[in-house]
């Protein structure tokens, strides 16, 4: 059973065309995170979603009832936004009863909601204080706990966690992630961090221009992406792309080097081949592979980004760490052929 379903939904702003007909279906229980570049359409698709943007065509259901013009407190969902929306004067206990004393609900069901959910998130010793007395993640949790007690159908995260630095951003993602597994409630979470998306997502909805570029469970997109777009937003450090020339069962690079191409890869002619820089490895005595000289090097503890020449294109290889290297060393390098993916260079569509 899915708890929401759009259909043919389209959103403008006078001449910008921010939704394109987007159909989606989220399954119940499901975590599906909307990403995409700045722009795409992620955030007003969600905000059409809560109501808080008005449709322009199209439908959106939610537990297979149209709430295509409801009002948002007539949608069965629950927010948390990036700002927090926090009310300053209002103690952390207030602040998460806020919406339940406005549905009038009783107070003692009140209390019980609101000290479940500060202690599911490790804020029930905050409960006086006020915001301004909190740090960035401590008023996020309190913006989530104020969602936590409405019991929601959907809960709606619209990129709650970009104002928080990168220690706290990942103590946040893993205390999410462990909420949904808790709770067992369908999230739609919207961000435009791809680490974010790859890590909490059990599908990710992948939006370019106000249209869907492609959905799936995120090792489907990343290790079988439909198009350039979608290989290049996803993976860090990002995939290499090589123009080259297909010819029986080998791509020959721009500047003379040749690459064996997947077995399955029927592919002739001009071609972008994807190859991603954790699939280059460090080839050991006695194994073919292609001598190459570095360019650069960073090191990141247990891994070593190390940039050189294919042909006449910069590659990336995300290597284990090992003997040290320095620019102007040579290095025997292999490729994980069966891991190479080919594009074609009209399309961008994957071919292989």
């Amino acid at each position: 059973m899915s708890d929401l379903k759009i259909l043919q939904l389209h959103k403008h702003y006078g001449a910008v065309h921010a939704v394109r007909g987007i159909d989606l279906e989220v399954a119940s229980g499901e975590f599906t995170v909307l990403v995409g570049p700045s722009g795409c359409g992620k955030s007003t698709l969600l905000r059409c979603i809560a109501g808080l943007e008005e449709a322009d065509g199209g439908r959106i259901e939610i537990g297979g009832r149209d709430v295509t013009w409801e009002k948002p407190r007539d949608r069965d969902i629950a927010m948390v936004f990036q700002s927090y929306a926090l009310y300053p004067y209002m103690s952390v206990y207030e602040n998460i009863a806020f919406g339940l004393r406005a549905r009038k609900t009783a107070s003692a069901d009140i209390e019980r909601r609101v000290k479940q959910a500060a202690s599911m998130l490790g804020i029930g010793a905050l409960l006086e204080r006020r915001p301004r007395e909190l740090s960035g993640g401590q008023r996020q949790r309190v913006a989530i706990g104020r969602a936590i007690v409405r019991d929601a159908r959907l809960f709606l995260f619209d990129e709650p966690l970009s104002n928080l630095d990168t220690q706290l951003r990942d103590d946040m993602r893993a205390e999410i992630k462990r909420l949904h597994q808790e709770l067992k409630r369908t999230m739609i979470y919207v961000t435009h961090d791809q680490i974010e998306a790859m890590t909490l997502a059990d599908r990710i909805v992948l939006l370019r221009d106000g249209r869907i570029e492609q959905e799936g469970p995120p090792l489907e997109l990343f290790d079988r992406p439909a198009s350039v777009f979608v290989a290049a937003f996803l993976g860090s450090p990002k995939m290499n792309f090589i123009k080259a020339v297909a010819e029986r069962g080998k791509a020959v690079v721009e500047g003379g080097d040749s690459l064996a191409l997947p077995k399955n890869s029927t592919a002739e002619g001009p071609v972008i081949l994807g190859l991603r820089p954790q699939h280059i490895y460090r080839a050991v005595e006695g194994q073919a592979g292609m001598n190459v000289k570095v360019d650069l090097v960073q090191v990141t503890g247990t891994r070593v980004i190390v940039t050189f020449r294919l042909g006449s294109t910069s590659v990336i290889a995300d290597l284990e760490a090992g003997e040290p290297l320095n620019p102007g060393d040579d290095l025997t390098l292999g490729i994980d052929a069966s891991r190479l993916l080919v594009f074609d260079p009209k399309t961008e569509l994957r071919i292989g």
